[in-house]
C-alpha cells in the first residue's frame, strides 16, 4: 500500500492525500461507511459507488459471529462475498468485544466474551484477531487492542495502553508467520490508546509506531470524554504521528466533527451515525438536520436538499419522505440512508476542493460558524 500526500493547507495541518490499495485508489481525507456485517445498511454496492464511496469498513466481531470467517474464506474473501469492487478496511473486534458482548473477562493474552447475540462465550486474541482478518481479506486490517471507557482514571487508561502495545507485536507476529491467504496485500494499522491523558497519548504513539508502514489510527475518542478533550488530544498527536502516513480517527463522527478534524490532519474517518440516524428519520443537509417525522414535512413538496444530488433530493420530496419514513416503509429507509452517505462524503469531496484551491481554512471557519447553532450537525 502507497500514500501520496498531494496538497496540505498552509494555515492548518489539512491536506490532501492519494491511498493506493490493491482494489484501487483513495483520495483522502474519505469518510468510509460502515457495513459491520458485511453490508452498508440498505445500500447496495452500486448505490455506494455512485454516492462516491472508495473504501467501507467491515468488522471482524460482526463477521466472525455471522455468517462466520469459514464461510467467507470459502467464498474467496469478503471483497467477492459482498461483490464490493473497491478498499475495504475491517476493524478488529476488540471495540465491540468490550462494548457489546453481554460480558467478558481481560487478560494480558486477550479477552473472554460472550456474544450478544446468543450468550455462547468466545475467546480473541491478537492472534485470533489477526486470523480471522486474514480469512475476511480486507486491504487495511487493525491491530487489537483495548479501548477504555472515556471516563477512565488514569490507572485504567494506561493498564489498556499497556496491552495494547503488548498486543501490536503479537498481531504484526502473526502476520509474518502467516501471509496473506489472497492475491492482495493486507496493511496493518496499529492504534493509538491513552484516553484524555496526553503523557498517555505520547507514549502510546511512540510505542506502536515503529509498527506502522502505511498508516496509523487513533483509538479511544468519542467514547464519552468531552468534545474538548477529544480534539486537544487529536491536536496532540498531529505533531506526534508521521506526516507520511495517513491517520485514522476511528468512530467519529458527525459532520463538524470531521471538518475540525481535517483541520488537525486527520484523513480518514468511519461512523455508523449517517445510515443509524437514517433509520431514525434524522437527515443530515446543507442546512442542518431535517427530523423528516415531524407533522410539518406531510405537507411539504419540498426538495430535501437544494444542495444534494443524491438519488432522494433529484426525484422525491420531503412529503413523500415523511410518509414512507412514517410507515416503516423499506423504501423510506433505503432513500434516507442513500441521502446521508452522500452528504458525509460530498462533504469530504468538498473539503478536498477546498484544500486544493488553498481556501480550506476560511471555508472551514464559514462552515463551522454557520453550523455551529444547528443542533446535532
Amino acid at each position: 500500500m502507497k500514500f501520496t500526500v498531494n496538497s496540505e493547507d498552509i494555515n492548518c495541518s489539512a491536506r490532501i492525500g492519494m491511498l493506493e490499495t490493491s482494489h484501487g485508489e483513495i483520495l483522502t481525507p474519505i469518510f468510509m461507511p460502515v457495513g459491520s456485517a458485511g453490508a452498508v445498511k440498505s445500500l447496495a454496492p452500486d448505490e455506494l459507488i455512485t454516492a462516491g464511496a472508495t473504501i467501507i469498513l467491515g468488522n471482524t466481531y460482526h463477521l466472525y459471529l455471522r455468517p462466520g470467517t469459514e464461510i467467507i474464506n470459502t467464498a474467496s474473501g469478503l471483497h467477492k462475498f459482498m461483490a464490493w469492487e473497491r478498499s475495504i478496511l475491517t476493524d478488529s473486534g476488540g471495540f465491540q468485544v468490550f462494548s457489546l458482548a453481554k460480558m467478558n473477562k481481560i487478560s494480558d493474552d486477550g479477552v473472554e466474551f460472550q456474544s450478544h447475540l446468543d450468550g455462547s462465550r468466545h475467546f480473541f486474541s491478537p492472534a485470533v484477531s489477526m486470523e480471522i482478518q486474514r480469512n475476511l481479506g480486507g486491504d487495511i486490517i487493525m491491530a487489537f487492542d483495548q479501548c477504555p471507557p472515556g471516563d477512565s482514571d488514569i490507572q485504567i487508561a494506561e493498564e489498556a495502553l499497556k496491552r495494547t502495545s503488548s498486543w501490536i507485536s503479537e498481531c504484526a507476529q502473526y502476520l509474518q508467520d502467516n501471509p496473506t491467504l489472497y492475491d492482495h496485500e493486507q496493511t496493518l494499522f496499529p492504534i493509538v490508546q491513552g484516553s484524555i491523558y496526553e503523557e498517555l497519548r505520547r507514549r502510546s504513539a511512540e510505542e506502536v509506531i515503529p509498527y506502522a508502514s502505511c498508516g496509523v489510527a487513533i483509538g479511544g475518542l468519542a467514547v464519552g470524554e468531552e468534545k474538548g478533550a477529544m480534539f486537544d488530544m487529536i491536536e496532540l498527536l498531529d505533531g506526534v504521528l508521521p506526516k507520511d502516513q495517513p491517520r485514522y480517527l476511528m468512530g467519529v463522527g458527525r459532520p463538524t466533527d470531521l471538518v475540525r478534524a481535517v483541520r488537525l490532519g486527520i484523513d480518514m474517518f468511519d461512523c455508523v451515525m449517517p445510515t443509524r440516524n437514517a433509520r431514525n428519520g434524522q437527515l443530515f443537509t446543507s442546512h442542518g438536520i431535517v427530523n423528516i417525522k415531524n407533522k410539518k414535512y406531510k405537507t411539504d413538496f419540498t426538495q430535501l436538499d437544494d444542495s444534494c444530488n443524491c438519488y432522494l433530493c433529484k426525484n422525491f420530496t420531503r412529503a413523500y419522505l415523511c410518509h414512507l419514513i412514517r410507515v416503516n416503509e423499506i423504501l423510506g429507509l433505503r432513500l434516507a440512508s442513500l441521502h446521508n452517505i452522500s452528504y458525509y462524503l460530498n462533504l469530504m469531496a468538498v473539503m478536498r476542493v477546498e484544500i486544493s484551491s488553498g481556501a480550506f481554512s476560511s471555508w472551514a471557519e464559514n462552515y463551522l460558524n454557520e453550523m455551529s447553532h444547528l443542533k446535532g450537525m
